[in-house]
């Protein structure tokens, strides 16, 4: 090698592109985005078509936006999210671009937060042939006149390019009435989805001229029942999710909707609709059996008599939200996990739920009951269990103590609960919510651990009585101890003040500090194969958020997740940099990380940690004083895809380097900057 003369080293050759394209379809989209920057034969193969189902371009109206629409021209499709477009000539600008390098190729468009005019969307829907989806929430400048879409040759031109459109969304325009909405859906004939979430329907009085709704033909203030059961009753036969969220929609006015002659509906949201009882729940099961998604969440005047309808009569259901349903209770949780084609199921702030009965449901055979793929027990407080659950947690302490006198009476309710659904649930759940859920402990987190390895979302905030030793799967020894020295005695009686009496109450938990680990604690760790959180290899999701107790001995030895992208290690005041270089060198996909309220957190660990967070798209260091300018300048330097920061009440970053923030980060959208400085500056971005 040594006397060669350069003309025998050979170069080597270059895959094919079938080669690397096959590559890439065993990463991640965001892996994939990472290879496609190695050279241009790998950036072509990440465009591949089978790369580009479901990829959404989204960007802010801007001079430059030209430019990157330009370049979705080559593109044999795409989706776009256009945000803050206004009536100017940049705005109208980039929609005529949009039309004339996209208009065959786009599949679905959205403009949020913006507020265009009739005649530049007028001038854009009619080059949109291939459109599939429409999303115009919010869009009141457009509706406001009442004039959209009022001529016909406009209709004509909107209707053979929409024939095809199959999703629209007109959540929250205030101005919606009949007129314009009938001028609209009749572009549309075969619409599969349709959302109305939060506007104005008068579902059984017209207040703008006094009579009930449907005395007057077509509304020009508002949008009637009449005109919506119209709609469904002409695009019954495609139409298979409506959103009704949000709206006054009565019992009466829902029953009216399920009873249109074929509609045949697999999803309906119907999130808000405070005046919905019972009788409107079970009317709706009866004529839509076929329903697969259903929410009514914060519908605060449904009971358990909604969820017995819902276990009897749906039985193709596979998502079910009742959250915020504060008057449900057990009754009818075991007929609804006896559904075996329920994966999703949203009990978060149902505070009544005590869990024996979703246990009992749970409990039979695999092919007869729920295999739930996603679980929210949010706030769920009071969860009590059956003496069934406590042999199988009896079981487990056996196996984890059993040199040690761990006392039984630890144990608390809720871990059991936990434990149960750890067991029953280990085959199929990828995300379990127990935010709140103030009495899990250490031993519910073994047991996630343990038997919950699918899990791709753990979500444990405000959990405030977990510690280092759940994290590590490890068992505090301080807490072997005998019943009856650690049982509750209850109030004692003293004398104090004289010979006045007064009773001492019980020492309650949050005032015992756990025990700390110790450096023998970690190399026992090390040496041990344990139900630790590094079991739980698939995480994409952590938070832990505000428990108080985790210290750097757990974070930097089991938040060590190469897949995770969301991280909260908000409001953790023992943590320092030290964490945060750890889980920046373990964790490099990280796409959001959220510090807030950490006072360990300084310049030394941002500067340790921002080279490997190439990707960080979402950073929240609010109440970090020890943050000050020179995090800004790192962040500036490696962290070009920012896109949201929050830095509140940082008070040693000036305005100056905020301003040079703004301007050098390309992406940046969202800036909270509030009291940085001790001064009060407002975002105005």
């Amino acid at each position: 090698m040594g006397d060669s003369d350069g003309e025998d080293i050979k170069e080597t050759p270059e895959l094919p592109v079938e080669i690397i394209v096959y590559i890439l379809s065993f990463l991640h989209a965001s892996d994939r985005k990472e290879a496609s920057l190695v050279c241009r034969s790998w950036y072509y193969a990440s465009q591949d078509l089978r790369f580009q189902k479901n990829v959404t371009f989204c960007f802010p109206a801007s001079a430059s936006s030209l430019e990157l629409v330009r370049g979705l021209g080559r593109k044999s499709r795409c989706s776009l999210i256009i945000s803050q477009l206004d009536g100017f000539s940049m705005s109208r600008s980039l929609l005529l671009e949009v039309g004339l390098c996209l208009g065959s190729k786009l599949e679905s468009l959205a403009l949020p937060g913006s507020s265009i005019t009739e005649a530049s969307l007028l001038a854009l829907l009619p080059r949109l042939t291939s459109l599939r989806r429409l999303d115009l929430r919010g869009l009141d400048s457009l509706f406001m006149s009442g004039a959209f879409l009022s001529r016909e040759e406009h209709r004509q031109q909107v209707r053979s390019a929409l024939s095809g459109l199959e999703e629209l969304d007109l959540s929250d325009l205030r101005y919606l009435s009949d007129l314009t909405f009938n001028r609209l859906t009749s572009c549309t004939p075969r619409l599969r989805r349709l959302s109305l979430a939060g506007c104005h329907i008068a579902f059984e009085f017209d207040p703008y001229r006094g009579c009930p709704v449907g005395a007057v033909e077509d509304s020009s203030a508002l949008l009637s029942l009449r005109n919506l059961r119209r709609l469904l009753t002409e695009q019954k036969s495609t139409l298979v999710a409506l959103d009704l969220s949000r709206t006054s929609i009565t019992p009466e006015s829902l029953r009216t909707i399920a009873q249109v002659q074929d509609l045949v509906l697999e999803e309906l949201c119907l999130h808000g609709c405070k005046e919905l009882t019972d009788y409107s729940v079970e009317a709706l099961v009866k004529h839509q059996p076929s329903l697969q998604r259903l929410d009514v969440s914060a519908c605060t005047e449904l009971t358990s008599r909604s969820v017995e309808a819902i276990a009897q009569g749906l039985k193709s259901l596979t998502h079910l939200s009742l959250s915020r349903d504060w008057r449900i209770t057990e009754k009818g949780l075991a007929d609804l996990l006896s559904v075996s084609s329920l994966r999703g199921l949203d009990l978060s702030e149902c505070l009544h739920i005590s869990g024996t009965e979703i246990v009992k449901g749970l409990t039979g055979s695999s092919a007869s009951r729920a295999q739930l793929e996603t679980l929210s027990l949010k706030s769920c407080t009071y969860i009590r269990v059956s003496q069934c659950v406590c042999v199988f947690m009896s079981n487990y302490v056996c196996m984890k103590n059993r040199r040690e006198k761990t006392s039984f009476s630890l144990l608390s309710l809720q871990d059991l609960a936990v434990f149960s659904l750890a067991q029953l649930l280990g085959d199929t759940l990828c995300e379990l919510d127990l935010t709140s859920c103030v009495n899990v402990t250490d031993l519910s987190v073994c047991a996630i651990a343990t038997y919950l390895q699918k899990l791709v979302v753990l979500r444990l905030g405000w959990c405030k009585e977990v510690t280092d030793w759940g994290l590590l799967g490890m068992v505090e020894t301080t807490k072997c101890v005998p019943d009856e020295e650690m049982g509750d005695k209850g109030p004692r009686f003293t004398r104090t003040f004289g010979n006045m009496g007064f009773f001492k109450p019980p020492r309650l938990p949050f005032e015992e500090r756990p025990k700390l680990v110790t450096q023998n604690d970690l190399e026992q760790f090390r040496q041990q194969a344990g139900a630790s959180l590094l079991a739980l290899s698939r995480l994409q999701e952590l938070d832990l958020s505000a428990c108080s107790k985790l210290t750097d001995s757990s974070i930097t030895q089991v938040v060590r997740h190469a897949d995770l992208h969301r991280l909260s290690l908000s409001m953790l005041p023992e943590i320092t940099d030290a964490s945060l270089a750890s889980v920046a060198w373990y964790c490099r996909s990280l796409t959001s990380l959220a510090l807030s309220h950490c006072p360990g957190i300084s310049d030394c660990g941002v500067a340790q940690a921002v080279p490997y967070l190439h990707r960080l798209q979402h950073l929240y260091l609010s109440c970090c004083d020890k943050i000050t300018d020179r995090s800004l300048f790192l962040l500036v330097q490696h962290c070009k895809r920012l896109r949201t920061l929050d830095i509140s009440r940082c008070k040693n970053i000036s305005a100056t380097t905020m301003d040079l923030l703004q301007s050098q980060l390309p992406f940046l959208e969202n800036v909270h900057y509030k009291f940085i400085g001790g001064a009060d500056l407002t975002l105005t971005l």
